[in-house]
């Protein structure tokens, strides 16, 4: 037999022995429809042709979680590996809570974000409908923060690196200000937004990046080091020798020579260490080690340069007698209408796409 109702149809399965009673879920090719294999399970169960209502209950549960799952998973890393992914998505998920009060605009792509959510939710197949209009309406606001959530995860990032911006001038003024706000010093609003972006920049656009970009290479870890601790790097092309690449150690014909020096610094509050100043390495590599450092030392030591950057606009000021917070406002203002901060912003994406594009090795 078959019974109809408004969205889909529910009838025995087309396997002709008259014992078969397994109820399948025939639904319209206009709506994909993606079933746990728990509700599934249950529709197939035998003499049970309408879900309870605390069915119907569990399964608004289970579309709810699949949409924060998706929230999670389109605003991971493009290249992150798979456990990178779950290790910041998980992050992401507390650090973006505070962004919900910002208010919502809609976006170019918001159509296409809300469809794909869509594609998650199926009308209940019972006849009644006499579900109670509270569940219409907590599942529409659910499904409201959802979108919301979207659209802030994926058009604040240059609110976070504007708040850096911020930080790195305070600390410029103030050099206390970055090691008091990672010890929890400072625990006012301003300072905790600015951490929470430090954390944003650090566990979801650079690290997952730089991981990604190890673990589909050949290098060895002492290169790995070497390029980690020197923030001034220069490549350099040079006489070929076929030899032992020092990045990697494969045989290849090494043309580059990589030069790094600068002084070591703290990855979070930017102290630097004098300790071994002058020291520099050279080392000889084949094109495709050189192309990698590249684009992994940009991203490495991004923001240690950014910081130098904002440090040299504050000495350059020559203001004095002037409270911190004035001139860092003053200072911020000049650079924002300026267009040095989405200058910056600019660079940081171009560095992230290098590391997204990169081709593993042959």
């Amino acid at each position: 037999g078959k019974r109809k109702s408004l969205s889909a149809s529910v009838m025995y399965d087309s396997d002709e022995s008259e014992g078969s009673d397994i109820l399948v879920r025939k639904v319209s090719a206009k709506r994909r429809c993606i079933v746990d294999d728990d509700e599934s399970s249950e529709e197939r169960q035998p003499h049970k042709t309408c879900p309870s209502e605390n069915v119907s209950t569990s399964r608004k549960q289970k579309m709810l979680a699949k949409l924060k799952e998706l929230v999670r998973q389109s605003t991971a890393p493009r290249s992150c590996s798979s456990a990178n992914c779950e290790d910041s998505n998980t992050e992401a998920a507390t650090e973006e809570e505070p962004l919900c009060q910002l208010p919502i605009i809609p976006s170019e792509g918001s159509e296409t974000d809300s469809s794909s959510i869509k594609d998650f939710i199926a009308e209940d197949d019972d006849d009644d409908g006499d579900i109670d209009n509270t569940e219409h309406i907590k599942i529409s606001d659910n499904f409201s923060c959802i979108t919301s959530l979207l659209y802030l995860s994926r058009c604040d990032h240059y609110v976070h690196f504007k708040r850096i911006v911020k930080a790195f001038l305070i600390n410029a003024i103030d050099d206390t200000f970055l090691s008091s706000l990672y010890d929890g010093t400072r625990q006012k609003k301003y300072a905790q937004d600015m951490l929470l972006s430090f954390h944003y920049l650090d566990d979801r656009f650079i690290q997952p990046r730089l991981e990604n970009l190890i673990c589909r290479s050949r290098w060895k870890d002492r290169y790995k080091e070497r390029v980690d601790c020197y923030p001034d790097v220069r490549i350099s092309l040079k006489n070929t020798k076929n030899m032992s690449c020092q990045a990697c150690e494969m045989k290849r014909s090494c043309k580059f020579n990589v030069l790094l020096s600068g002084r070591l610094y703290n990855s979070k509050t930017l102290e630097v260490d004098d300790f071994m100043s002058n020291d520099k390495q050279v080392l000889k590599v084949g094109v495709v080690c050189a192309n990698r450092t590249r684009v992994y030392h940009n991203l490495k030591h991004f923001k240690y340069k950014l910081y130098m950057d904002c440090s040299s606009v504050a000495e350059l000021d020559g203001v004095e007698d002037e409270p911190v917070k004035d001139t860092v406002e003053r200072l911020f203002s000049h650079l924002e209408e300026s267009g040095w901060i989405q200058k910056r912003y600019n660079d940081l994406e171009d560095y992230m796409e290098d590391a997204d594009s990169f081709q593993e090795e042959k």
